[in-house]
């Protein structure tokens, strides 16, 4: 198994797509890229512990790569906008990839020159990327959150709309148990 690690924005959302995909087994919702030890999600949401939001995926390179899943996390966040996405606002919704070596580094750097040759967003690419650091795990009520509240407001008029489009862009990409 291989790990990346995304900031896209609320980790909410970000999670419930990337564990449909096929080839990923584990998505973990954290804490990734601030001085500070051991944060809670209160010390996050204040925007002053230098870190953000991020999943770290764990996932089978002989049937997704690295590459699809920088695509997949590309087309399904605002990587234009500085520190926010939507009305969440802050340095902790900061788009970033943490790489774990050069490889990942040298892909994500060409995954973002060629999104930009080809103008796929109308606005320079705003993701940050930068060297793996210090995991911190979320809270156990961030994991799966999608998952375990599709019933309250912002699982429905958030996640669930960003699901669907996903599920129309990446069908083929999605775990067969879920696309059927």
């Amino acid at each position: 198994m291989q790990t990346a690690t995304f900031g896209g924005g609320c980790f909410w959302c970000t999670e419930a797509v990337f564990q449909t995909l096929n080839g990923v087994s584990q998505v973990t919702s954290g804490y990734m890229g601030g001085d500070l030890k051991h944060p809670t999600y209160m010390e996050i949401c204040n925007g002053n512990t230098g870190h953000a939001e991020v999943i770290r995926i764990s996932f089978d390179e002989t049937i997704i790569s690295f590459d699809e899943l920088l695509l997949v996390f590309f087309k399904t966040h605002n990587p234009t906008t500085l520190n926010r996405q939507g009305n969440d606002v802050g340095t902790q919704y900061r788009s970033v990839v943490f790489y774990e070596n050069e490889d990942q580094k040298k892909q994500t750097e060409v995954m973002i020159e060629d999104l930009t040759q080809q103008h796929i967003f109308d606005k320079p690419i705003a993701t940050e990327v930068s060297p793996i650091a210090e995991f911190y795990e979320a809270e156990d009520y961030h994991q799966n959150y999608f998952n375990n509240n599709q019933g309250k407001p912002y699982c429905a008029f958030v996640i669930q709309p960003k699901l669907n489009k996903f599920a129309t862009d990446f069908k083929d990409k999605i775990k067969p148990q879920l696309s059927e």
